[in-house]
């Protein structure tokens, strides 16, 4: 049995070369970019009209004591205007192409406007109410940097500099497989010896959020179907989550098969709560990375975040940073097992704080819909002090 971090550095040791793929950019939500973005024009592209009013030239127009006359009226997605009288003001929309020859916006609710005149009520300050061209980001310059999760800001952003289609981070083909005899399609009534199968349901929603279409299995718990199954799931994809038949039971079989099909094993149990059975190898031929988690939900959601995400980051070359949390209990972790622990968390002037949850074990599924994260705390001979900082590990 190895520690926590022995077993996460051999899985950050087996990353696979993904590659990218050009897609289109409605498609891209959730993926990470593998190119930079840069500014094709200046943002904005001219001198941008910020309020509905009046624009002048303010040494022209200001101080003559007399009304200004409207030459015109610009809005959004004319072409630009210019003013012909430095004592005139042309009526503008927000949007608008600042005429030439103006330089300051006054907006309506500082003006009278009567019959072609405009007569200003308040202060004015040359050059206000106009967005200058290129003051956001100049035309050449980088907006976007590779890597950068594609959210609809991003796509917007992409969308104002004209990306169609945006290079993007290739996801693996993953299928997450359920093992056991117990479990039942979720529209199914199961009777008191089953249970509906919520692991797999649970994954394939968790990769859904990083732009994974993800499959699914199930093997039930005999060795010949067992081996059926993984030699076909070994040749479809790039990556295989299992949950259950890793542990010392008479059924688990999913070590022997996996070793009868030519996967070599990295390693199996891990000195962690929850997740000790975990198993973990790489196929030899099809170079199929394989995450065997425990099947008990709480532990199979911690292993997910704990070893897949960060291998996955690893395969993407995305850099992540560790979070922390101050811890508002006193806790007790003795060695030899890593503990993740489920908690709550709350935001407190600009430190996170996060108090354990109370649950029922690795197989207390509702609990995970009352927890923000785990916190990740190695064993120890010294208690875990309240207002200690730790490791956190956020899942919302």
């Amino acid at each position: 049995m190895i520690t926590f971090k022995e077993a996460l550095n051999r899985v950050l040791e087996h990353p696979l070369d993904l590659g990218n793929e050009l897609v289109p950019l409605m498609q891209s939500n959730g993926r990470y970019l593998a190119e930079p973005i840069y500014a094709d024009r200046d943002f904005p592209p001219f001198n941008r009209v910020t309020k509905d009013g009046i624009a002048i030239n303010f040494d022209g127009a200001i101080g003559t004591g007399e009304k200004l006359q409207v030459e015109g009226v610009a809005s959004a997605g004319m072409k630009q205007l210019s003013l012909v009288d430095d004592k005139n003001c042309i009526e503008v929309m927000t949007g608008a192409v600042l005429p030439k020859n103006t330089d300051t916006v006054i907006m309506y609710e500082h003006l009278t406007i009567d019959e072609g005149f405009a007569v200003i009520n308040k202060e004015v300050t040359k050059g206000q109410n106009v967005h200058y061209k290129g003051s956001d980001e100049s035309q050449g310059t980088q907006v976007l940097s590779k890597g950068t999760l594609i959210t609809p800001s991003e796509i917007g952003v992409m969308a104002s500099v004209g990306k169609p289609k945006v290079l993007v981070k290739k996801v693996p083909k993953v299928c997450s497989i359920a093992t056991g005899n117990e479990l039942v399609d979720i529209h199914v009534s199961p009777e008191p010896h089953q249970i509906r199968k919520s692991n797999s349901v649970t994954m394939l929603s968790s990769l859904s959020n990083l732009g994974i279409t993800g499959s699914s299995l199930h093997l039930l718990d005999d060795k010949e179907s067992i081996e059926k199954g993984l030699s076909s799931a070994l040749k479809e994809n790039d990556v295989l989550l299992l949950s259950g038949g890793v542990s010392k039971g008479k059924f688990d079989f999913i070590p022997e098969v996996m070793e009868y099909l030519g996967v070599e094993k990295i390693f199996h149990r891990v000195a962690q709560r929850p997740g000790k059975p975990f198993w973990f190898g790489v196929h030899k031929e099809s170079k199929t990375v394989i995450f065997s988690f425990p099947g008990n939900p709480v532990s199979t959601y911690a292993n997910y975040h704990l070893y897949f995400l960060p291998w996955l980051y690893k395969s993407w070359d995305i850099k992540t940073e560790e979070r922390s949390a101050k811890l508002m209990v006193d806790l007790e972790i003795r060695p030899p097992l890593t503990r993740f622990i489920q908690v709550k968390s709350k935001w407190n002037t600009n430190c996170l704080e996060v108090t354990p949850i109370v649950e029922n074990g690795s197989g207390d599924l509702t609990s995970l819909s009352r927890a923000d994260g785990f916190i990740c705390l190695e064993p120890r001979e010294e208690v875990y002090k309240t207002g200690e900082l730790v490791r956190f590990v956020n899942i919302r």
